[in-house]
């Protein structure tokens, strides 16, 4: 067995084993994930790559199947593996002579027309056409936008990483990033560290052959004190710009100051007067890196459409890879395969609940996509150990500020007492849409549960967050949407997560899955969070919180033995309606009367 299943997380093993045909080493990757970590969602990523490879092995023969028995699908999954115009035509004739069906039919008679076009189109470049030549007939409101032109031939390098401070504070969502880029570029400079003669950067970009950088970007006010910090996270070029007026994150200026840092000295849609660098000579960055933070998601999307290129939003896994591309859009010619080197492949949940898109940014003939963006959610990578003996080059960049960008002034606002930061609990208690029967009460329970740990909190769905409840106004500071996990919220990795009335939704998932140990409850058992959870209880919320309360305040339930692996038993218990722990029992130094429960 080549690969060991229980080294990686989900994301990083599935690139991996797409390549693995046989087998008997996948039964053994199997056998050795249920043996060691037993992850249902690795399980069943193998289980999957076993039954496409069983399909593959038994693939009917075209020229000897026997049509007849063959749904119109079978017929359409049949023929689009074959490329032999006769072995088709042959199979269109067994059809006619057969069921002569109309859809069967024409999915063979698609298949060869598409074969006769490749044949006849083979050898012949794709002809480029500017949108406003094609469709002269059309009002192209683009073709005036001095800022909104990809550049033709373009020169690009390093992975520039957008480092967001709030409250003076950099986050830790831009060291987690930070580090990532130091771990990509130093095997992007392992890989492709080459003479120029030899290097692509797409399918035409050529570089120098140096290794490439991880340049962290500071704006705002103040931001300067964080350029050592980068560094010491991974970081070998910092370049900052400073301003009172950009100590709250606007769009227009963080837009255009980003972007005006991003191209270089005379680049063909940038400022006139701009100074050449010494530190570096390329028009734009090869790769940019966003939070996906409120703000983050804003500027990535600004900054890419803005360097005209595209944006994977909130991803969960980076990796730079070659691709072996045959789309005529991107190769120029039908029925040629080109690679294209360096791509950063990004990846991000989709809507099944348990696979990974692949985002890739790809050039095409005669149209450049640089830089390939991507915004990262908070807490998907590790926030790295800092070398403070780690050393860079710190860069102030100057531009003017136009005061058309300062418009609108805040003259006043009302800030939250702190913040919730979920990251770092022992034990973290989920509520969903379950509680929608007496919604007050489920808040209740949650943090009746929370206060049984020392080191716990409140997690809730987007479903609660965006739900109509009604909350009594002693638990009503509890449901914030700073306390929403999930794709669109935090990423939490506890050692043990309790997720109660929640279905498990893939935007929930990337928020919690890798938790040590997942204890679901839900009264439906065919809720997709039981295929993930180490623990299913079927049942209420609102009779199982209690006695899972009850029973750790009795010392009849240890936590602890679940996590590792240990059994779990459902008891019954009469517990008198409304009881409460008693209001010294605090959790991480929150007492009972902190949320001003009167109902003890």
């Amino acid at each position: 067995m080549d690969i060991d299943p229980t080294e990686y997380d989900i994301a990083e093993l599935g690139p991996k084993i797409k390549d693995v045909d046989d087998p008997e080493e996948l039964a053994e990757m199997l056998d050795a994930e249920e043996a060691g970590e037993d992850r249902a969602p690795v399980k069943t990523l193998i289980e999957d790559r076993i039954e496409k490879v069983s399909e593959e092995d038994g693939a009917a023969d075209p020229s000897e199947v026997d049509l007849t028995e063959m749904t119109v699908a079978d017929v359409a999954n049949l023929v689009r593996d074959v490329e032999a115009i006769e072995t088709l035509e042959d199979l269109l004739e067994r059809e006619r002579d057969g069921k002569d069906r109309k859809t069967a039919k024409g999915q063979i008679e698609d298949r060869i027309e598409s074969l006769r076009e490749t044949e006849e189109g083979e050898g012949e470049e794709v002809v480029v056409e500017d949108p406003e030549a094609k469709h002269p007939d059309l009002d192209h409101p683009t073709a005036d936008k001095q800022y909104v032109k990809a550049l033709d031939g373009g020169d690009y390098r390093d992975m520039w990483v957008y480092c967001e401070t709030q409250q003076g504070s950099l986050i830790d969502v831009s060291k987690e990033m930070l580090g990532k880029a130091r771990e990509l570029m130093d095997g992007y400079n392992d890989e492709y560290g080459v003479p120029a003669s030899e290097a692509s950067g797409g399918s035409e970009d050529e570089s120098s052959g140096e290794d490439e950088s991880v340049v962290a970007v500071l704006i705002g006010d103040e931001v300067a004190d964080h350029a050592e910090t980068c560094i010491a996270y991974g970081a070998d070029y910092v370049v900052y710009l400073e301003d009172d007026r950009l100590s709250r994150f606007r769009h227009k200026p963080y837009t255009e100051i980003f972007c005006d840092m991003a191209r270089g000295a005379g680049h063909e849609y940038g400022r006139e007067d701009r100074p050449a660098e010494e530190w570096r000579d390329y028009d734009e960055p090869r790769y940019t890196v966003f939070p996906a933070t409120n703000n983050g998601r804003d500027l990535s999307a600004m900054v890419q459409a803005e360097l005209d290129s595209g944006l994977a939003s909130d991803c969960s896994d980076l990796f730079i890879e070659s691709s072996e591309i045959s789309n005529p859009a991107k190769t120029g010619k039908p029925g040629e395969t080109v690679t294209f080197r360096r791509v950063l492949h990004m990846k991000r949940p989709d809507f099944s609940g348990f696979e990974y898109s692949t985002i890739l940014c790809l050039d095409k003939p005669g149209r450049e996509f640089h830089p390939q963006g991507a915004s990262v959610i908070p807490g998907s990578f590790d926030v790295p150990d800092p070398d403070d003996q780690r050393e860079g080059e710190v860069i102030e960049h100057e531009m003017p500020l136009d005061d058309d960008w300062f418009r609108v002034a805040v003259t006043d606002h009302d800030q939250l007492e702190g913040g919730v930061d979920l990251s770092g609990n022992e034990v973290i208690v989920a509520l969903g849409r379950g509680i929608g029967d007496d919604p007050t009460t489920g808040i209740e329970l949650g943090l009746d549960l929370v206060d049984q740990f020392e080191e716990a909190d409140l997690g809730l769905s987007r479903g609660v967050i965006t739900a109509s409840y009604q909350f009594d106004g002693h638990v009503e500071q509890y449901v914030a949407e700073e306390r929403q996990i999930g794709e669109s919220g935090q990423v939490v990795e506890p050692d043990v997560y309790i997720a109660a009335g929640i279905s498990g939704a893939v935007q929930h998932k990337v928020g919690m899955d890798e938790s040590d140990t997942i204890v679901a409850i839900n009264t439906d058992t065919d809720a997709d969070i039981r295929e993930f959870s180490d623990y299913f209880v079927e049942g209420d919320l609102f009779e199982v919180l209690p006695e899972l309360t009850e029973s750790l305040e009795a010392g009849e339930l240890d936590l602890k033995a679940m996590a590792d692996g240990g059994s779990v038993e459902r008891r019954s218990a009469d517990r008198p309606s409304g009881q409460r722990p008693r209001e010294d029992e605090a959790s991480g130094g929150r007492s009972r009367s902190d949320r001003g429960d009167t109902n003890e």
